[in-house]
């Protein structure tokens, strides 16, 4: 093959990855510009805030990534209702969607896109009718949360669902999924994968969470985009803070020998940002101190819906490490 034309071939190759990038980056922009659209329309006509909307979109897209079995996480709302409260329970027809006869039988479902039929097809019709069900509560805060426990029927997911409306009021959607290293790599630090290892202090336990060894005052930085959920003293973790991300995880921080200025409960956090320091705080009564090497213990910790447990950070604190080497 003659030198321009692998001149040419090249180019074209280099153009088609570039654009093909591009692209993989824009569709999920143009769905997330596509949700808050949905949310703020919504929101218009049901007085239901499009933040607390989205919280809730998100608080179903949690749950959905970590079920067992398949289930299309990218569809453009995830929340959805079963088909026969949908219809109602005494309808023969579990695919109905005529408002009237579906109302008729004790459904649920309503038309949200004016089309005159409550498609559970569409994302529209799904996201009014659960806004709708918030909104019987009638207007104001107090009332969504209320709401909200009239839906969940459970603390914590009326919780969650604040602080991710919270975090997409206050934070653009593209940097809610960044990640940062706990403590800066120019540090000295050493870990290992310590998850699920036997503590004995306080009886018997495990391990949940990775400890990352450093010296006293090294910065301990946010893994991530969150509210400040929890902050204060515990006998086991001493000085420590726990962030809830808007996927449901929450990160926590323990043994530290201090917070930041300006770090209190229920702000936003970024990514490498300093939130306290490394420090030797814990196993024992307020201010306890020095009972063992200085050290970060990092946990982290999912919520199913049900309840909420301990996975093994360690995975991920090598990946955060390895982009912040190249960046």
């Amino acid at each position: 093959m003659p030198l321009w034309s692998r001149i040419i071939s090249c180019f074209f190759i280099v153009f088609f990855i570039l654009s093909q990038s591009i692209c993989a980056q824009a569709k999920p922009r143009a769905q997330m510009q596509e949700r808050k659209a949905l949310y703020l329309k919504t929101a218009l006509l049901t007085d239901v805030p499009w933040n607390v909307l989205a919280g809730c979109d998100q608080y179903a897209r949690n749950i959905n990534a970590l079920k067992a079995e398949k289930t299309n996480n990218k569809q453009l709302i995830s929340i959805t209702f079963k088909k026969r409260v949908w219809a109602g329970p005494l309808n023969p027809d579990l695919n109905d969607e005529d408002p009237k006869t579906i109302a008729l039988f004790g459904g649920v479902g309503k038309d949200g896109n004016g089309d005159g039929r409550a498609s559970l097809q569409s994302p529209e019709d799904r996201l009014y009718t659960f806004a709708e069900q918030i909104a019987q509560a009638g207007p104001g805060e107090e009332n969504n949360r209320i709401g909200l426990w009239n839906i969940y029927k459970r603390g914590k997911a009326v919780d969650l669902i604040e602080d991710f409306a919270q975090l997409f009021e206050n934070a653009k959607p593209a940097d809610l999924d960044q990640h940062a290293f706990p403590v800066p790599i120019n540090y000295n630090y050493d870990y290992a994968s310590t998850w699920g290892a036997k503590r004995g202090w306080g009886g018997n336990r495990i391990h949940e969470g990775t400890d990352i060894f450093a010296d006293y005052g090294t910065p301990v930085r946010a893994t991530a985009y969150g509210i400040i959920e929890l902050i204060g003293w515990n006998k086991y973790g001493g000085w420590r803070i726990g962030i809830r991300d808007l996927h449901g995880n929450y990160h926590y921080f323990a043994h530290l020998n201090g917070y930041a200025p300006g770090i209190h409960h229920n702000i936003i956090t970024k990514p490498g940002q300093v939130i306290g320091y490394v420090g030797s705080s814990g196993y024992g009564p307020k201010g306890t101190m020095g009972k063992f090497p200085p050290h970060l213990h990092y946990g982290l910790y999912r919520d199913n819906g049900h309840a909420e447990y301990s996975v093994d950070p360690y995975p991920l604190l090598r990946i955060w490490e390895r982009q912040a080497n190249t960046h």
